[in-house]
């Protein structure tokens, strides 16, 4: 097929060469059989159906591409000068058209199809970005009900997400294996999946943490729960679902946030600012009780928790913030703890006191916040002015701006305070990561990076895209900053940019580094791994194998299309017309759209309608009735599912989905955009829907433009504002009305702030569909012929003629409205204007006014083709759609519109994620490239630590030396407590206790903890003994510390683990700190600083040798 066709007399000329016949004159039908409703699936024009007959018996049997007939002679007689050439037949289907085989019809296509026009760029594998490792493919929305990811986080084997119904994990060793496939163990979504293994349910989990000391993931739960889970769960069938050790109630709201203390205590966050303290001894005593005691050991950690608000509450004020505790962070380098609210505050870990308060500019806040009181419910009596017979009535425009004034500010007035002031918002802390050369950054919701120092002072920030952080990751000299756009950026710890690229349709939610990766999660669930080298050469090899074995994981899909579209003109919907129009064309169609044009109108209802707009609700009683009756039409149920629509004030867009085709649909999204009076009136504008089909992306739009002939540029404007303007969100029946009044709000922004035709910021949404099509009454109308001389050419059927007098097709040509898009060659009479109830083609309009003729209502397409000779669909070009039927329903009398229908071919090319994944591992795994390069950024600069054994009295202070001994590569340390033991009379220290997260005994300070040294530098870390009675000590009558009044000798490990920047291998020293209660020396025997590759962690109770251990992670 042609990929443009500039004439219609060219592209149909090559059909046949039938001799001409002669045209029928145009007369009304009336009688019985004229005006009589058809309720058979096939139907005829209310035309003369004997000579159609005759006509269609002259014909020859074949396609729907009918015969053209040319006329050779001179002028027509009459007011018009146009030679009539026939298209009889194609305007006439054959009763039998719906069953015949269908061939694709000759298509006009549109010139300006570039820039924001121009069909997404696809690839087998992104151009644009770092190949992924897809650990859990983006899955269908409607299958994750109940079952979404919240939050995610990795052990040294493992990547733990928690999920609304408890908790799964992955095996890194089982990260490339193929899917289960459907029909396996996983449930739908979860198919193409690496093998994981899932929890017991459980209530909602909202945070996570991993506890590698304790060799515990802790999770946070919708039902102020803690729960505990063991790493290395038994991953047999047999031991699933796994389910939850130690559990305790922490508190009586939510447990939004949590993190583990250099001292290896467990903090929580909830609402109303309520922060609690878990004291590792505590903690450490309940998991040492057996199964049978899990009453008792939840008891005890409840007992002794510490309420932080009434540590720091002195007579009666308290500084922290009433605000959710949604960010919690531990400052290892400096032994302090972060918490973000409305304010920002540390706190000292150890003893556990306030040390600053202050908010998002760094200024220090001294004032104590009181709560806020709840707003006044505002109400606000919306009265319509009603128009007696004496009063002159007001003109539509004017009414409908008088009762917008009356209903849409008032409620949007309530929606303003019901959802809080934005410019606050923009400044809100969502996300906070410590670095590995000490520092803090937090990332705001207005996109705002702000880097701080161990004290809280504010040192630099930076903007490098102006929408919200929602979480960061960091892994040696780079941080990882994940948007709400999907856009993940890489920056090193100066604030440069180094690279960003769109790395999930929706928000990146978490971050988590394990197994050499950057695992990523996005809000629709999908899990993608990035090298934690990128970019760089590895990506730039897995993009050239995988492009070279594209046919191993390409598929191919096809399927069919009904779009309709009608002006219903406030009619109510006709059961016969409605079987005539949609019922008797879906034997063969997989999906069906269905596009509405005044449903409702009236100044009141379009003025209630935007009203309810502004608050995110949307419908009404009469477009629910009219979605039932289509969907009787179409033997809803049995056969067809609706799957969603979107209705703005008369404008409705619903679609259905064969049940057999249900499972590869879903995330359902849905829009709108007014354009009349002020771009605000939904009597003119448009509704879309999007949805994925075969993982491509689909989307429809439903339109009203502008009306009158003279109104072309304004119908072009309406297009062009829709097209750029338009965003999708979830229906507002999923959203509660805050939420749905900030999608208005973000879709405001966005229509006041386009993005640009050349900007590289962002296209439009609908620039990104690899489908997209628009069907409405566009309104364009017949220019240069008279009322008389347009039905002369109906009645003749030179629908040719009629087209070069077609504005749309003008336009289109001129590439200023619909640019490269596509539109099957009209071959039936124009749908407008008709009188109602009147059969026939006589029921032109025949008023005072004697409106023209016109092909108001359309419907157009755009698929992924640039250029011609693109015949088949493959990962560069996944979709290629041709027209197969395209045609009015004449015999639909009931509005002054004709419905009209277009059935679209549509060939898919998609990716089996699983398949690809195990590509990819192939690579990995066997690539002599990669494995090369593998092994050379596993290079860990040498170091040296200066002792191996320290030896503290009472508050006595020492230091060692970290040398970087690397001429090129800087160092990153961290400095863990691999346990505590208790030396014996006779000197020998016991098995070794690590705390939580590998965390320092209260009496020991170690600062700092972490940090970056360059090459051929050395860093000086300070080890103190501090005094062990800390504030808190004793909780509900329980000790905080259980050697506290221990006057026994005590042992340390310490672990300096040095590790590379661009892997997850490590270097460990080890250095015995030991502590002398009695005033004599003590003295310990120096040992070897030798290397040696082990593992620094070992067992929990396990004595550690002391030599240096790499750790390959």
């Amino acid at each position: 097929m042609a990929d443009r066709i500039d004439d219609d007399g060219e592209a149909v000329a090559a059909i046949s060469n039938t001799p001409q016949r002669k045209s029928q004159p145009l007369r009304p039908t009336g009688g019985a059989s004229g005006g009589a409703k058809r309720t058979s699936k096939t139907r005829n024009h209310s035309l003369d159906e004997e000579r159609i007959v005759s006509m269609s018996h002259h014909h020859r049997n074949d396609s729907a591409d009918d015969d053209f007939f040319p006329r050779s002679g001179g002028d027509s007689s009459g007011s018009g000068s146009y030679p009539p050439r026939y298209d009889h037949s194609l305007s006439l289907p054959s009763s039998n058209s719906t069953n015949a085989i269908e061939e694709p019809l000759p298509e006009f296509t549109a010139s300006g199809g570039v820039g924001i026009f121009k069909p997404p760029s696809r690839a087998a594998v992104h151009p644009n970005r770092p190949a992924a490792l897809e650990l859990r493919p983006h899955p269908l929305r409607e299958t994750q009900i109940g079952r979404f990811l919240k939050t995610i986080g990795c052990t040294e084997t493992q990547l733990w997400a928690g999920q609304e119904s408890g908790v799964r994990f992955w095996n890194f060793r089982d990260a490339y294996d193929p899917g289960i496939g459907i029909g396996g163990r996983a449930r739908r979504g979860d198919e193409h999946a690496a093998p994981f293994y899932e929890s017991a349910s459980t209530p909602l989990t909202l945070c996570l943490i991993v506890d590698e000391g304790s060799r515990l993931v802790l999770t946070g739960h919708k039902d102020g729960k803690i729960r505990s889970w063991k790493m290395d769960q038994e991953s047999s069938e047999e031991a699933l679902p796994f389910r939850e050790g130690l559990s305790w109630t922490a508190h009586k709201a939510p447990v939004l946030s949590m993190a583990i203390s250099s001292y290896g205590d467990l903090w929580s966050g909830s609402e109303n600012g309520v922060i609690k303290i878990w004291p590792w001894e505590s903690m450490e005593k309940s998991l040492s009780l057996s199964p049978e005691e899990k009453h008792m050991a939840a008891l005890l950690v409840e007992r002794a928790s510490i309420d932080l608000k009434s540590q720091v509450t002195v007579n009666g004020v308290c500084s922290i913030s009433s605000s959710d505790v949604k960010v919690m962070l531990s400052d290892h380098a400096r032994g302090k703890m972060w918490c973000a609210t409305s304010m920002s505050f540390s706190l000292d870990a150890r003893t556990r006191d306030l040390i600053k308060v202050f908010n998002i500019d760094g200024h220090i806040e001294n004032r104590v916040e009181m709560p806020m009181p709840q707003d006044q419910v505002v109400e606000d009596e919306i009265k319509v002015k009603f128009v007696s017979k004496k009063e002159k009535p007001q003109g539509f425009l004017q009414r409908s701006r008088n009762a917008l004034m009356g209903a849409a500010d008032a409620v949007r007035r309530v929606a303003t305070r019901g959802t809080g002031a934005f410019n606050e918002d923009s400044k809100k802390t969502e996300a906070m990561v410590l670095t590995a050369d000490g520092t803090i950054w937090s990332g705001c919701s207005n996109g705002l990076l702000v880097q701080w120092d161990g004290n809280g002072n504010r040192l630099q920030d930076f903007n490098h895209h102006p929408v919200s952080i929602l979480c960061f990751c960091t892994h040696g000299s780079r941080l990882w900053v994940g948007y709400a756009t999907g856009v993940v950026q890489l920056l090193d710890l100066d604030g440069n940019l180094i690279a960003g690229w769109v790395a999930h349709s929706s928000p990146v939610i978490k971050m988590a580094v394990g197994g050499g990766y950057v695992f990523s999660l996005a809000t629709h669930g999908g899990i993608r791994g990035w090298r934690i080298t990128s970019p760089g050469p590895i990506d730039s090899i897995l993009r050239t194998e995988l492009a070279s074995r594209e046919l191993l994981y390409m598929r191919r899909e096809s399927f069919k299309i009904l779009v309709g579209t009608w002006n219903v003109g406030q009619g109510k919907p006709p059961p016969d017309a409605l079987r005539s129009w949609l019922g008797s064309a879906v034997s063969d169609v997989g999906i069906v759209v269905v596009g509405l044009q005044e449903v409702e109108m009236g100044a009141g209802f379009l003025a209630m309608s935007a009203a309810k707009e502004t608050v995110g609700l949307e419908g009404s009683a009469i477009g629910n009735h009219w979605q039932d009756a289509i969907g009787k039409a179409l033997d809803e149920g049995p056969i067809f599912e609706r799957v969603g629509s979107r209705q703005l004030a008369g404008l409705l867009i619903a679609i259905w989905v064969r049940k057999n085709l249900r499972m590869h649909v879903g995330d359902l999204d849905v829009a709108a955009v007014a354009c009349g009076l002020g771009r605000t009136i939904g009597n003119k504008g448009g509704v879309g829907l999007r949805l994925r089909v075969h993982d491509r992306i689909l989307s429809f739009v439903n339109c009203h433009l502008a009306a009158h002939l003279e109104a072309v540029n304004r119908r072009n404007a309406d297009f062009d504002h829709i097209f750029r303007t338009m965003v999708f969100s979830r229906q507002s029946n999923n959203l509660n009305v805050a939420a749905a009044g900030a999608s208005a709000t973000n879709q405001v922004a966005k229509a006041a702030n386009p993005p640009k035709e050349n900007s590289d910021e962002g296209r439009p949404e609908l620039s990104e569909a690899d489908m997209v099509v628009f069907c409405g009454d566009f309104n364009y109308r017949l220019f240069g012929i008279s009322y008389d001389e347009a039905r002369d050419l109906v009645s003749q059927r030179s629908f040719d003629w009629l087209r070069e007098k077609d504005q749309l097709r003008a336009e289109m040509k001129a590439g200023r409205v619909f640019q490269g898009m596509r539109e099957a060659v009209i071959r039936f009479p124009p749908t407008y204007k008709f009188e109602r109830h009147k059969p026939g083609l006589g029921g032109y309009d025949s008023g005072e006014k004697k409106r023209i003729p016109a092909w108001c209502d359309r419907v157009i397409y755009r698929d992924c083709r640039t250029g011609p000779g693109m015949s088949e669909c493959d990962l560069d070009c996944p979709i290629i759609g041709s027209v197969l039927l395209y045609e009015a329903c004449m015999d639909v009398t009931d509005s002054d519109h004709k419905p009209v229908r277009c059935k679209l071919s549509v060939h898919t090319a998609r990716v089996d994620r699983s398949v690809r994944r195990k590509e990819f591992g192939d690579i990995m795994k066997t690539n002599e490239q990669v494995k090369g390069l593998l092994q050379e950024y596993s290079n860990i600069p040498e170091t040296a630590v200066s002792t191996d054994s320290i030896t503290l009295q009472n508050q006595e202070t020492c230091s060692l030396r970290i040398s970087n001994k690397s001429q090129k590569d800087k160092a990153a340390f961290r400095i863990i407590c691999q346990g505590q033991s208790i030396v014996s009379d006779g000197g020998e220290p016991s098995e070794l206790r690590p705390r939580g997260s590998f965390g320092f005994p209260t009496w020991l300070e170690v600062t700092p903890s972490c940090g970056i040294i360059r090459p051929e530098q050395a860093m000086e870390v300070t080890v103190r003994h501090t005094e062990s009675h800390v504030s808190g000590d004793i909780g509900d009558g329980i000790p905080q510390n259980w050697w506290s009044e221990d006057t026994r000798d005590r042992e340390v490990v310490l672990v300096v683990q040095v590790r590379c920047t661009s892997s997850m291998q490590t270097r460990s020293h080890q250095i015995h700190v030991r502590y002398c209660y009695s005033a004599k020396a003590c003295r310990v025997e120096s040992r070897t600083n030798s290397s040696r590759r082990g593992n620094p962690n070992g067992s929990q109770h396990r004595r550690v040798d002391n030599s240096d251990m790499v750790d390959r992670g």
